[in-house]
């Protein structure tokens, strides 16, 4: 499986602006393959190794900078939010309604995450339910850089006290991942 650049690309910017005195421990703590991802330059049109490009690195923010703690995969999503989120996208989706939002969300998941889909199944004045639907590579650390992204997207949005439930996960076995998310 394989992710588009345009989602690896945070991975490395949050690492230098957060932990810039650790950059290179971080760096040095990464297998070969997810070490030269990270060095060269990301292309963001580019496909990568979902494990050296996304997962692994991931793994390793959570180990080295929050006490292998996974709050550091959330902590991921939602800075790529308001990186992705920023310029002329950022007033676009202050316009949109959370349904709009998240409607277009679901429609772009499979131009990040080669061979997936994702559907909004329910959306409502203050909830939404998303599911991811096939992923062939699923892991706790993606459902919750995913969760971190949709819940800075609903903040950017104007959502207040967004509260976000991974209440299924392919990852666990379930046959599908269910995102519950709330707001007010």
């Amino acid at each position: 499986m394989e992710i588009k650049g345009t989602a690896v690309e945070p991975t490395k910017k949050f690492v230098r602006e957060k932990f810039g005195n650790r950059y290179i421990e971080w760096l040095n703590s990464l297998s070969e393959n997810s070490r030269r991802i990270m060095t060269d330059s990301i292309l963001i049109s580019m496909w990568y190794p979902i494990k050296d490009a996304f997962i692994e690195p991931t793994q390793k923010v959570c180990e080295l900078f929050y006490n292998g703690n996974t709050i550091g995969a959330k902590e991921l999503g939602i800075y790529s939010a308001d990186m992705g989120l920023k310029g002329v996208y950022k007033i676009f989706v202050r316009i949109g309604s959370p349904k709009f939002l998240l409607k277009r969300a679901s429609m772009i998941f499979s131009t990040y995450y080669s061979q997936s889909e994702i559907e909004l199944i329910e959306v409502a004045d203050n909830k939404a339910i998303m599911h991811i639907l096939k992923f062939p590579e699923p892991h706790e650390l993606i459902d919750l850089r995913i969760c971190g992204w949709i819940e800075r997207a609903l903040e950017i949005s104007g959502c207040r006290n967004v509260k976000i439930d991974i209440t299924k996960s392919l990852s666990k076995g379930d046959d599908l991942t269910e995102f519950v998310a709330e707001w007010k």
